[in-house]
């Protein structure tokens, strides 16, 4: 059985999440993330022995907007919870025992070329339309890219911007402060077809709380958002299980739902 979940907001929480969403009162939070000898995200106690179990079991597939480097920050993934697959960079790789499958790369970045305008054109062509992004500009390798805001745009803008990206090929998401860019080809949802194709399995459950993580709820048999997330707030995409937690304590419950479903598949 295989299990595919997003991370970030999901399952696990920075130090900013936690601010933003809700310190948990009364609960112990496991650290997962150490960044410069520093413990920076983190999910809840009973959330991460959850996700253990869940592993023992089960093929579990981490899904994340992260780039590779971004990723292999989690310790957890290193001892405590083994991985098969690892979807990275929103789909762009695949990683299998760790090791990204270049083939599976290649597709993607002759899919890029074909389908979207470069980076540098997106740009101009948002600049000439008069939407400024009041914030600092990050790049995903040589993949996407993205702002971290000082300020967020209104519903209005958003939905302009993302009219005006999807002719060139692109689209965006909104992940707290962070706007993304993402190239059309790249799609968390493509990259989850092409392992289960591989093994030769379906997905059981699904979970993700930004609208890039809809590609690939639509193939998970059982679907569960945040209600904190991006996703929950969108019209259109109502074909899921929203959680009665937020922050911390609903990746705790999606977690407890993956375990639910697997013990009744067993």
């Amino acid at each position: 059985m295989i299990f595919a979940s997003d991370l970030d907001r999901t399952l696990i929480y920075s130090k900013r999440a936690l601010e933003e969403l809700g310190e948990p009162i009364g609960s112990v939070l496991h650290p997962v993330e150490k960044k410069d000898d520093n413990w920076v995200a983190y999910m809840t106690e009973t959330a991460f022995f959850t996700l253990k179990e869940i592993s023992k079991h089960s093929l579990f597939i981490p899904v994340t907007t992260r780039t590779t480097e971004q990723f292999n920050r989690f310790v957890i993934f290193e001892k405590d919870i083994p991985l098969t697959y690892a979807i990275t960079a929103n789909g762009a790789h695949i990683l299998y025992k760790g090791v990204p499958m270049e083939e599976w790369t290649t597709h993607i970045f002759k899919r890029m070329d074909a389908e979207s305008v470069r980076k540098d054109e997106l740009l101009s062509i948002l600049q000439k339309e008069g939407f400024q992004f009041d914030g600092e500009m990050r790049q995903a390798e040589k993949l996407f890219f993205y702002f971290i805001l000082n300020s967020l745009p209104t519903a209005s803008v958003r939905k302009a911007i993302h009219e005006l990206a999807a002719k060139y090929g692109w689209r965006i998401s909104l992940q707290g402060r962070k706007l993304y860019f993402i190239p059309r080809a790249i799609s968390k949802g493509t990259a989850l077809e092409y392992i289960c194709k591989r093994e030769g399995m379906e997905v059981i459950a699904g979970a993700g709380d930004s609208i890039l993580d809809w590609d690939f709820l639509q193939n998970c048999q059982n679907r569960f958002v945040p209600n904190h997330g991006e996703l929950a707030s969108q019209s259109g995409t109502t074909n899921y299980t929203l959680t009665k937690n937020q922050g911390v304590f609903a990746g705790e419950e999606i977690l407890q739902q993956f375990l639910m479903l697997q013990k009744l598949k067993v």
